[in-house]
């Protein structure tokens, strides 16, 4: 089962590579992710993970996410896993 968390970034060179090598060291299929901006130093990133098996517990990939140089906010969201829209403006990546 796929489910969503959503990331506020800092602009800051590594960030991104940073969240998105944790997710699949941790064992986590990166299935979708959108990126919008948030302001003139903060991007927004909302990553739809899926387990590579039933082990791996989304709550400690969100605290490990969140100890990351470079995050401002983490938001778990699995109500909204598969069909969230950020209201802000997505970028092309």
């Amino acid at each position: 089962m796929s489910q969503s968390i959503h990331i506020e970034i800092d602009r800051l060179e590594g960030t991104l590579l940073r969240v998105l090598g944790l997710i699949e060291r941790r064992g986590f299929h990166i299935d979708q992710i959108d990126m919008y901006d948030l302001g003139a130093d903060t991007r927004g990133l909302s990553v739809t993970v899926r387990p590579r098996d039933a082990g791996r517990n989304i709550d400690i990939l969100g605290l490990q996410i969140d100890r990351l140089y470079g995050i401002k906010r983490l938001e778990h969201a699995p109500e909204r896993a598969q069909n969230a829209e950020p209201s802000a403006e997505k970028l092309s990546a």
